[in-house]
């Protein structure tokens, strides 16, 4: 078997599993699985989710927005199957008894990077100096307002002595828009997570930030403490460790939890 064909093998070995605990599965009587995550999230279950929903007749539908955003709505009372978050906002909402403490599962990790125009000239990132000799030199850059990566970016350029000289020429969205902010040319650096960068087309990788100053944003799933459908929810985050599935997150620009 080539090594292209084994992960979609893996899956289809997995969810004839869950075919069988769900006595089959009629997917035009799927019924929906509500998933609050930020894009990391999505990416992934995208490519998983046609698969579970024949076995399973659950259609996994990710709601996705900045996680952030995701958590308030949880604790607003919105309903919900399953939550992927980052970790502390995960711990946060199991001691608020909204998700379940069993449930709790790290699924994937991602490292910054930078971004730029696809088909821009690629600034040098490869040391501390460069970076920051690149930031400084940027006439414009963005990452989130409050992103998994924003506590620890405001951390470094402090501790790098530029959070001052680059206030004024830093646009920081509510939204998930970073990268698409670079694809349009309204700014110049993106700085964000590596699959939300290459998840966009007009963008492209200059590369991962410095080893010395790099950080991972882990993802940890939860199920909700008030959902119908918390075996359902179980399932998924079962598939979503699965070897198959590390195949995909690998592949999407992120190590497996």
């Amino acid at each position: 078997m080539s090594a292209a064909n084994r992960p979609r093998t893996a899956v289809a070995a997995l969810l004839a599993g869950l075919l069988l605990l769900a006595g089959g599965a009629n997917p035009a009587l799927s019924a929906e699985l509500k998933i609050f995550g930020s894009r990391v999230t999505k990416i992934v279950v995208a490519e998983l989710a046609p698969q579970f929903e024949q076995a399973t007749g659950f259609k996994p539908v990710v709601v996705a927005d900045v996680a952030a955003v995701m958590k308030r709505r949880i604790e607003a009372g919105e309903p919900f199957d399953l939550a992927v978050l980052v970790n502390f906002q995960t711990d946060a909402l199991i001691k608020s008894g909204q998700l379940l403490a069993d449930s709790r599962t790290d699924l994937m990790r991602a490292g910054i990077g930078v971004a730029v125009k696809r088909g821009a000239a690629k600034p040098d990132i490869g040391t501390v100096e460069a970076f920051k000799r690149t930031l400084l030199a940027a006439k414009s850059i963005t990452y989130l307002k409050e992103g998994g990566s924003t506590i620890h970016l405001n951390k470094i350029f402090a501790e790098l002595g530029i959070a001052d000289a680059l206030k004024a020429k830093t646009v920081q969205p509510m939204t998930e828009s970073v990268s698409e902010m670079v694809a349009d040319g309204e700014v110049d650096l993106a700085i964000i997570v590596i699959p939300n960068i290459m998840s966009v087309p007009g963008v492209e990788l200059v590369g991962p930030l410095p080893a010395e100053l790099n950080s991972y944003v882990t993802f940890v799933a939860g199920v909700s403490t008030q959902s119908p459908n918390q075996q359902a929810a179980r399932e998924l985050i079962k598939l979503l460790k699965s070897p198959a599935a590390a195949a995909v997150i690998k592949a999407k620009g992120m190590e497996p939890g």
